[in-house]
């Protein structure tokens, strides 16, 4: 769980918020209200923004590295921070700095990671002492990936992304991801999936088998993602960058939620430190990772 790495000290609580990857993403159907089922299962990865949250005065305060994200309400760290008050019915005054490393709108749960943190680091700070099931409820209010972001490791998410069954955990893997400089919009690509019908669906039971048994080559080859297809042909540098990575000896590569992130698992970290720096010639967003 993500509150368990945090750091408090007197007023101040120190914590990382990682990225998520997806193994697989299927999209089961659309709801009356919008919203689709989904089944997917997601991992951790050790990359991770720096979030520094004290006590204060003056209400909810936020800071970035990146100038042109909001530090306002409509920060999903602010929104955290409100939610968390209010649940708990505390009166209380945060300053939340946000060191941003994972790519903005990538589709590794940069944003949802934040919320998480800023949820586990003032129950912390505040002695509040919530539930992992409590922490979660708040965290479903925020966003879908949210409650995962909490719980961490690897994990089944149903229904629309919330319901979350713990799987084994995965085995160490050296990732490298790669996000072109190009943004999606993830509501276009749910409009395309309900207009056209899925060729191929993943095969979950597969992967969670593989998972099981910790065999790298069998979770590379059932990597699978249905918004791929439909990303690839809005912004094709998403299978371009795929295609590369295979070439440069990844055992399986996918795109990570929405897009447009592209990861791939590597036998080792010298041949993934080489597509590393392949790849770092054309894009800046380019990091090399673990899973956790």
């Amino acid at each position: 769980m993500l509150s368990d790495e945090i750091i408090v000290t007197g007023s101040r609580a120190i914590a990382r918020s990682y990225a998520k990857i997806n193994l697989t993403l299927d999209v089961l159907g659309r709801r009356n209200n919008g919203y689709h089922d989904v089944e997917m299962i997601m991992q951790t990865v050790s990359l991770f923004d720096l979030l520094i949250i004290d006590k204060s005065n003056g209400g909810i305060k936020i800071s970035t590295n990146l100038g042109y994200l909001p530090s306002n309400e409509k920060n999903i760290a602010y929104k955290a921070a409100l939610a968390f008050f209010d649940y708990t019915n505390i009166k209380g005054s945060v300053r939340i700095i946000i060191h941003k490393n994972i790519p903005v709108a990538a589709g590794l749960a940069g944003g949802s990671g934040n919320a998480a943190a800023v949820l586990c680091a003032l129950d912390k700070l505040y002695g509040t002492g919530l539930s992992e099931k409590q922490l979660c409820e708040i965290g479903l209010t925020l966003g879908a990936d949210v409650p995962f972001c909490i719980m961490g490791n690897t994990a089944l998410a149903q229904g629309i992304g919330e319901i979350l069954t713990p799987l084994p955990e995965a085995p160490k893997m050296t990732i490298l991801l790669v996000k072109p400089p190009v943004n999606i919009s993830t509501a276009s690509i749910y409009e395309l999936i309900d207009n056209e019908p899925l060729k191929k669906r993943p095969d979950t039971a597969a992967m969670i088998s593989a998972l099981e048994n910790k065999n790298i080559s069998e979770i590379a080859s059932n990597l699978y993602n249905v918004m791929e297809d439909v990303t690839g042909k809005l912004c094709p540098v998403v299978g371009g960058i795929k295609k590369k990575m295979l070439m440069n000896g990844a055992q399986g590569a996918v795109m990570s939620g929405s897009g447009p992130t592209v990861f791939g698992i590597f036998n080792d970290y010298q041949t993934a430190k080489k597509s590393h720096d392949s790849f770092a010639y054309q894009y800046r967003d380019v990091f090399l990772a673990n899973t956790i």
